[in-house]
Formats: C-alpha cells, sequence, structure tokens
C-alpha cells in the first residue's frame, strides 16, 4: 500500500492538486482583504459612509448597536452585509479565475 501510494504522490496529479489548494487557499484570503478592506470601504463611502460589514437586521425585534452585540446576546440577525461582502468576493475570486483560464487556453492555442 505504502509503494502505491508513493507511485501516486509521485504521478505529479497529486502534488499539481496540493499546490493549487494551497495557493487557493492563501489566494482567496488576498481576495477576502482586497473585498473586506479595500473594495467595500470605498463602497460604502460612495453610498453615504455605509459599513457593510455591520450591516445587519434583528429578528428577535430588540434594537443593538452592532452585530457582534447582537450575536453576543444570541439574537437571531440577517447579516446581510456580510452577505454582500461574500458576494462581492465571490465575484471577484470568478473574474479572477475566469482571467487566469483565459491566458491558459490562449497559450495552448498558440503553442500547437
Amino acid at each position: 500500500m505504502f509503494s502505491e501510494f508513493k507511485q501516486f504522490v509521485n504521478q505529479g496529479n497529486a502534488i499539481d492538486l496540493a499546490v493549487g489548494v494551497v495557493i487557493g487557499a492563501a489566494f482567496g484570503k488576498i481576495v477576502n482583504s482586497l473585498v473586506a478592506d479595500v473594495i467595500m470601504p470605498v463602497v460604502g463611502l460612495a453610498l453615504g459612509r455605509v459599513d457593510f460589514a455591520n450591516c445587519f437586521v434583528s429578528l428577535s425585534g430588540e434594537s443593538f448597536p452592532t452585530l457582534a452585540a447582537a450575536r453576543a446576546a444570541g439574537a437571531p440577525v440577517l447579516a446581510y452585509g456580510a452577505f454582500i461582502n461574500n458576494i462581492v468576493e465571490f465575484f471577484v475570486i470568478a473574474f479572477s479565475i475566469f482571467l487566469v483560464v483565459r491566458q491558459v487556453n490562449k497559450m495552448r492555442t498558440t503553442k500547437v
């Protein structure tokens, strides 16, 4: 079984996959920071100083000053600001992947 595992790892596909997962995780952190720290503050400022990370609706009817306070109190919340951040993050990642795949496809067609 060890020799089969060694053969599997040495094929290259497993190593490529591992490298892709590690780079993908790191890229996800970079995109998360880009969206949370660069894009959304600018969008929030343009929309009248809206802090999307702290936009929520308390479903219990109680009023809370922040999302963290509502969650600490155990109140059910609809954190639509975090959802908007995640949507923007998804589109940034999807567009980035599109650009990479497009470039790889161009490289493949020019080499043939």
